[in-house]
């Protein structure tokens, strides 16, 4: 497989493609910024990453995903938190960035495609990011009790949640992780006639006492496929300025929480792991 380490931007930086456990890996120059990479695994876009920028969220679903981070605590104040799924390590090298001295924990079972993030995007070794190639239940499992603020759950594999992780003892393993305070987020994917988005949210309102969940409208409605951000506390959350923040992305998404969240599920039951499927696969049209 052919590869570059040259990260600039211009007639030298190429494509670097690469077997990794999951699938090939692609990383792909973005033409308008000068070291910037699009990661995709069997097609399927996971991560964009600026080296030069790790502040910038190009994806929907990070951007959505990172006004929950900035929301979790007052601005540049550390957190502790733990990513579940690593990609290209957009969202820690998000919260690195954005909040200084913020200690996290990535756990991604995909060993390879960890060392070709490592080698093409190297993290800031001040960044105090630590990597740990695991499964994401199992690594989730050696995480001290009330050690997390934030718990952020990205994981596809074959673009695909697997199903040991859209359970009730899986978010047991969550809420004991979480600090009284924490935040859970979950990137789900869905379409018509959203089953396992509905399943999800009653899943996580067994175990949370408060919810919400950012999408596109569309999405929302059974429209089409997309992602979904389902956030997940025991105290309150910040509804009104999610709302404000997702509204105004380039794309912008809607809130939903409270009992038109409950309403929304349609009386779906929680999912145990017994009873547990993976999330469904996207159309092929998604990706083109």
């Amino acid at each position: 497989m052919g590869r570059s380490r040259n990260n600039r931007r211009g007639s030298a930086a190429e494509a670097v493609v690469e077997a990794v456990d999951g699938g090939l890996a692609e990383l792909i120059p973005d033409p308008d910024r000068s070291r910037a990479w699009t990661l995709l695994v069997d097609g399927a876009p996971q991560s964009h990453v600026d080296l030069d920028d790790p502040a910038h969220l190009s994806f929907e679903y990070q951007r959505r995903i990172g006004h929950v981070i900035d929301l979790a605590a007052p601005p540049g104040k550390p957190l502790r938190a733990v990513h579940l799924g690593g990609g290209a390590l957009t969202l820690a090298r998000y919260v690195a960035a954005t909040r200084p001295r913020a200690t996290q924990q990535v756990v991604e079972r995909d060993a390879a495609l960890v060392q070709l993030v490592r080698r093409e995007l190297p993290l800031d070794p001040n960044s105090r990011i630590r990597v740990r190639s695991a499964d994401a239940r199992e690594g989730l499992a050696k995480v001290p009790d009330g050690w997390a603020d934030l718990i952020v759950a990205d994981v596809f594999s074959g673009a695909r949640t697997p199903a040991h992780l859209t359970s009730t003892e899986f978010l047991d393993e969550v809420r004991r992780a979480l600090s009284p305070s924490g935040r859970y987020v979950a990137n789900l994917a869905d379409g018509p006639p959203l089953t396992h988005l509905r399943g999800q949210i009653a899943t996580a309102a067994a175990r949370f006492a408060e919810l919400a969940v950012i999408a596109d409208a569309a999405v929302l409605r059974g429209k089409r496929f997309g992602n979904a951000i389902l956030v997940a506390s025991d105290i309150p959350l910040p509804v009104a300025e999610l709302t404000r923040r997702a509204a105004s992305d380039p794309h912008p998404g809607r809130v939903e929480h409270g009992r038109a969240l409950l309403d929304f599920t349609g009386g779906a039951a929680p999912v145990t792991d017994s009873a547990a499927v993976a999330s469904p696969a996207p159309p092929p049209s998604v990706f083109r």
